[in-house]
């Protein structure tokens, strides 16, 4: 997030973080859901992305904001707060939400590059995840993401492609603004899968120990040197994530309107492949679709998987109360860097299960959706505990939107389950 500048030359600094960081946020998991909703239910999903939006800003923003005054990492401050009897499951759950993911993310990764390497997908998983952890072990995830982060532009050519395709725009507008919802078993996983892939458990692990490892750098070293933020910093924290989130849904929305406008009609309703995923760039890229979306799912992946292996690592590290950053070299914390290859290894190694890649982008994130509902309630307690937070508690519009939230996220979870055994 930019934040160390001001004023004009902020903003279009701002500008341009935000447009990587939002493209990064819909990492592949995120991908395969978005383009398997379009898929399925055609334009009856657009109204996902506008519901979306608020959801995702104060999700990342109360993360931001707790690393940001309270000066830990997420389950740091859970575990400051609350006893061990909440804090273990809270961990567990979001430790092997970040598991999973990362083993789907590897995988989308991997049938991604089948398309132009003709190796074996568990091949192409064990030499993605080789590098990933070789960055991680041994080099930086700033130059990771230095390399990376510009082929997460080639995710906007899902905007060209669905103009490109000649939707019925007024059939567009009429879907966008007007949910309809089926209470259905199929309709609702993918609601819950949206709502897991767009505020997953590592977005809060990762945000909130960002904010601590920015003021690492800035030579704030312990705790009570974190503590606490002026307005200013404050008010480019949430500049920064509106920014970022409004990217990330616009991509979100072109995803879904990009396949429901290509695919659905064909009577493509499941996103079976890498191949049929790339389809929906037809319209812009022709024969070169499969190029594109090969890049830009290779971009976002080498981002979120180091992202979701060490929210993992964060989260254990933490929630025993050990140490462990960024920071840090590989013999000053070796729990943490030694959860870190243990989570790529059992994600590579799930990859070897048999499991089809694009399907289990989408099942990733129906299990992130259903750790969101405890951990965003939890988190959003923490938000309004003056003796964590001071005078920065959150204020009446932040607090309406959290409960909004936290309730939609426990009522989608809940009609889930409901059909389940109805």
């Amino acid at each position: 997030m930019a934040r160390d500048t001001t004023g004009r030359t902020g903003f279009f600094r701002t500008i341009g973080t935000g447009i990587i960081t939002g493209a990064a946020d819909d990492d592949p998991s995120a991908i395969g859901t978005y383009a398997a909703a379009g898929a399925r239910f055609g334009f009856g999903f657009l109204w996902i992305a506008p519901v979306l939006l608020p959801m995702m800003f104060v999700v990342t923003y109360l993360s931001a904001k707790l690393g940001r005054v309270y000066g830990k990492g997420l389950f740091a401050a859970v575990r400051d707060r609350y006893p061990r009897w909440l804090l273990w499951p809270l961990m567990l759950g979001a430790f092997a939400g970040n598991v999973i993911e990362a083993a789907a993310n590897l995988g989308g990764v991997g049938a991604a590059l089948n398309l132009l390497v003709p190796l074996p997908v568990p091949a192409l998983v064990v030499i993605v995840a080789l590098l990933v952890i070789g960055f991680q072990l041994f080099g930086s995830y700033r130059l990771l993401r230095r390399i990376f982060r510009w082929l997460t532009l080639a995710l906007f050519s899902y905007v060209a492609a669905a103009i490109l395709a000649h939707p019925d725009w007024l059939a567009v507008a009429r879907a966008t603004l007007v949910p309809r919802v089926q209470f259905d078993a199929a309709f609702l996983s993918m609601i819950v899968a949206c709502i897991g892939t767009s505020l997953s458990a590592y977005v809060y692990t990762w945000q909130s120990n960002q904010e601590v490892e920015e003021q690492i750098d800035q030579g704030r070293t312990t705790a009570a040197a974190r503590r606490g933020a002026s307005s200013a910093e404050l008010a480019r924290s949430r500049r920064d994530v509106f920014v970022g989130m409004i990217f990330a849904n616009l991509i979100l929305y072109f995803i879904i309107l990009s396949t429901a406008t290509t695919l659905h009609p064909q009577g493509i309703l499941h996103v079976d492949s890498a191949a049929q995923a790339a389809q929906a760039l037809e319209p812009l890229a022709g024969s070169a679709a499969k190029l594109l979306f090969v890049l830009g799912v290779v971009g976002v992946g080498f981002l979120a998987v180091p992202v979701m292996t060490t929210g993992a690592a964060y989260d254990l590290v933490q929630g025993v109360g050990a140490k462990g950053d960024l920071h840090a070299r590989i013999g000053e914390a070796k729990l943490f860097y030694g959860v870190i290859a243990l989570v790529t290894t059992v994600a590579v190694g799930l990859n070897f299960l048999g499991f089809n890649p694009m399907k289990a982008l989408v099942w990733s994130g129906i299990v992130q959706g259903f750790s969101v509902p405890p951990l965003l309630c939890v988190m959003l307690l923490m938000c309004n505990d003056r003796g964590m937070m001071g005078d920065r508690v959150n204020r009446r519009t932040t607090n309406i939107l959290g409960g909004v939230t936290t309730a939609a996220t426990f009522a989608a979870t809940g009609s889930l389950v409901y059909t389940w055994f109805s």
